[in-house]
C-alpha cells in the first residue's frame, strides 16, 4: 500500500508539524546554491522521518510518502500569476540552478538508494492564468519554448537526475501536456534520456476529455495519456474501469501498462521500500529531526538571506539597538505569523510574526503596535489609532503586502484563515488601495518610515519608492521570518538578497496575461524602465571606488 502524493515546496507540506522555510520565491532571492541544497536536505530528512514513523503506525495516507511533487520550476513570466510565489523567478538559468540544488538535496547522493524522489513541475509552459488552467492552450514559439520554458526542466532532469516529473494541466500548441508526443516522447524521453516516472497534475487527465475536448471520453483520455508516456495519474482517471475498457476494446495498452508499472516500482525499489529498513541508510532518521534546533536555525538563516533591501535613504537602516527609542509597528501583516508560511506548508511551531520578532530582538527600543487596516476593503476606522501611534514614535515599521487570499492557487484555502480561499491571480500590481491609504496617512505624521513588504509577487510600490526612506522586501519568509526581519532592521544581519524578478511600475507595462510570447517580458526582453531591475538589491555595506 502506498500513496504517491507528497509536497515539499519549502518544507514537508500538509503532514502536520514541519520546519517551514521561506516560500520558493524567497529561497531564490538568496542566489545561494549551497544554502538551497542544505534546505532541501533538511526537508528530505523530515520527509524520511515522517514516512517511516507513519509506516510504523500503519498510516499510508497522502503526504506521508517519499515521492515529493516539488520543486515548481515554471518561469514566473508575469507578476499577476498567483502561483508565481512557488517558483524561483523569471530567469531560466537561475531557476535551473536553484532547482538543480533542490533536486539534489531531496534525492541525496547515495550510490544505491534515493533519499526521496523529486518531481519538478509543471511540465511545461505553465504560468497562468489560474482561471483557465484546466482548458488553456498556451501558444508558444519554438524559440521561446526552448530558450525560456524548457531549460530549467532540462537542467533538473539531465544534470539533477530527477526521478520523476509532473505534467501540467494546460495544452501547449494544441497538445495536452500530459499526453503530448512533443513534450513526453520527443523532448523528455528521446532528447533528454529521461527514464523515470511521469505523473499528471491532479485531474489533468480528466481535463483532456472534459475541458480540452481532445478525446470523447475519460477512457480514451486515459488511453491517450498512457500510450504517450504518462505513468501515473493524480486523481483517478487511471482507474480499473478505464484500464479494462482499453484492454477490452483491443487498444493494446498492456505493454504500456507494464512499462508504467515498471517505472513506478523501479522508483519504489530505489527508495528502498522493499528492503529491510536496517540496510536503507535513510530509514534510520529519527522523528526528532522534525523541526529540530538545527533545522530551525537553518530556516532563520534562509529567511535572513532572502531579504532584499530595496531602498535605504540616508542610511535610516539599520536602527541602533543600543539607543532608547520609540518604534511603532503598523500594518495588517505585522502581527500575523500565518501569512509568513504561504502555501504548500507544514504546521509551523512558534512561528514568529514581524511584531513578535521586533519585540524579542535584543534592543533598547520601546515597541508599540496598531493594525491600521485589514488587507483589503474600505474600512478606515483603524487609521486614527495607527496615525496616533506613529506620530508618537521616533520611527515606524509599516508591514504591508499580500496574503494567500490575494494571490495563490485559485480556490485553495492553504495559508488562509478558516473558511477563506485564494482569489488566484492578481489584476493589478499595486498595494491594495486601503493599505496605500494607510501608508500615506502615517507618512503625513513626518515620522521616518520603514516599509516591510510581505508578499509572493512583485509589488509596484511607486509612491513608496518616492516618499518612504527605507523599503525591505521580505516575501513570505517562513516560520523564522519575524526574527530574520527584526535582525535585519537592527543590523544583526546584513540584508543582501537579490530580486529574482523584475518589478514593473504598472500592469500597463505588460502584454496580455494569456500571451505566452516573451516579448516585453522579464529582464531579458522588457524594453521599458522597471521600478526595480532583476538582480537588484542593496546592503548596509558602503562601497567606494578609488584610483588603482
Amino acid at each position: 500500500q502506498y500513496n504517491w502524493w507528497n509536497e515539499a515546496l519549502h518544507g514537508v507540506g500538509r503532514a502536520g508539524i514541519a520546519t517551514v522555510f521561506p516560500q520558493a520565491i524567497g529561497l531564490a532571492s538568496t542566489w545561494n546554491r549551497e544554502l538551497i541544497k542544505q534546505v532541501a536536505r533538511a526537508i528530505s530528512d523530515e520527509g524520511r522521518a515522517k514516512h517511516h514513523d507513519a509506516v510504523r503506525k500503519g498510516i499510508y495516507d497522502a503526504y506521508f510518502g517519499l515521492t515529493f511533487w516539488s520543486p515548481n520550476i515554471n518561469i514566473f513570466r508575469d507578476p499577476r500569476w498567483g502561483r508565481g510565489q512557488e517558483t524561483y523567478g523569471e530567469c531560466p538559468y537561475l531557476t535551473g540552478q536553484i532547482g538543480l540544488q533542490f533536486v539534489r538535496g531531496l534525492q541525496g547522493d547515495h550510490p544505491t538508494y534515493l533519499k526521496t524522489v523529486a518531481t519538478p513541475k509543471h511540465f511545461a509552459v505553465h504560468s497562468g492564468p489560474e482561471k483557465g488552467r484546466h482548458s488553456f492552450d498556451a501558444q508558444v514559439s519554438l524559440r521561446d519554448l526552448h530558450e525560456t520554458y524548457l531549460p530549467a526542466f532540462k537542467t533538473c532532469i539531465v544534470e539533477g537526475k530527477a526521478a520523476s516529473i509532473m505534467g501540467a494541466y494546460n495544452r501547449v500548441n494544441g497538445q495536452p501536456c500530459c499526453a503530448s508526443p512533443l513534450l513526453l516522447q520527443q523532448i523528455l524521453r528521446e532528447e533528454w534520456g529521461f527514464d523515470g516516472v511521469v505523473v499528471s497534475d491532479c485531474g489533468a487527465l480528466y481535463d483532456i476529455y472534459a475541458n480540452h475536448g481532445v478525446t470523447d471520453s475519460a477512457e480514451t483520455a486515459a488511453t491517450l495519456a498512457l500510450t504517450t508516456g504518462c505513468d501515473l495519474d493524480c486523481c483517478g482517471t487511471y482507474n480499473i474501469p478505464c484500464t479494462f475498457h482499453s484492454l477490452s476494446t483491443g487498444r493494446g495498452v498492456d505493454d504500456e501498462i507494464d512499462r508504467a508499472v515498471t517505472r513506478l516500482f523501479t522508483a519504489r525499489f530505489k527508495l528502498g521500500m522493499f528492503d529491510p529498513p536496517a540496510v536503507v541508510p535513510f530509514a534510520q532518521i529519527p522523528i526528532s529531526v522534525v523541526n529540530s534546533a538545527e533545522h530551525r536555525a537553518l530556516a532563520q538563516t534562509a529567511a535572513e538571506q532572502s531579504l532584499i533591501l530595496l531602498k535605504n535613504e540616508n542610511g535610516l537602516l539599520p536602527l541602533d539597538p543600543t539607543i532608547s527609542q520609540k518604534i511603532a509597528v503598523i500594518g495588517p501583516n505585522a502581527a500575523e505569523p500565518l501569512v509568513l508560511s504561504a502555501n504548500y506548508a507544514g504546521d509551523a511551531v512558534d512561528a514568529v510574526s514581524v511584531l513578535a520578532g521586533l519585540q524579542r530582538v535584543d534592543s533598547s527600543a520601546e515597541i508599540s503596535y496598531a493594525r491600521g487596516c485589514e488587507l483589503w476593503g474600505e474600512d478606515q476606522s483603524q487609521f486614527a489609532e495607527a496615525v496616533a501611534v506613529v506620530d508618537a514614535a521616533d520611527v515606524a515599521i509599516v508591514v504591508l503586502g499580500l496574503s494567500q487570499q490575494l494571490e495563490g492557487e485559485e480556490e485553495q484555502s492553504e495559508g488562509n484563515p478558516p473558511n477563506a480561499a485564494s482569489l488566484g491571480d492578481r489584476v493589478d500590481l499595486a498595494l491594495p488601495t486601503i493599505q496605500q491609504a494607510l501608508l500615506q496617512a502615517v507618512h503625513a505624521t513626518g515620522t521616518p518610515l520603514v516599509l516591510v513588504l510581505i508578499n509572493g509577487s512583485a509589488l509596484a510600490v511607486n509612491w513608496a519608492d518616492a516618499h518612504v526612506p527605507a523599503i525591505l522586501e521580505a516575501w513570505y519568509a517562513g516560520q523564522a521570518g519575524g526574527t530574520a526581519i527584526a535582525n535585519a532592521i537592527f543590523g544583526y544581519v546584513n540584508p543582501a538578497g537579490r530580486l529574482p524578478v523584475t518589478v514593473y511600475r504598472s500592469v500597463d507595462d505588460l502584454p496580455p496575461f494569456d500571451d505566452y510570447a516573451m516579448r516585453e517580458r522579464t529582464y531579458r526582453f522588457f524594453t521599458g524602465q522597471p521600478l526595480y531591475k532583476f538582480g537588484f538589491g542593496l546592503s548596509y555595506t558602503v562601497f567606494e571606488y578609488g584610483a588603482i
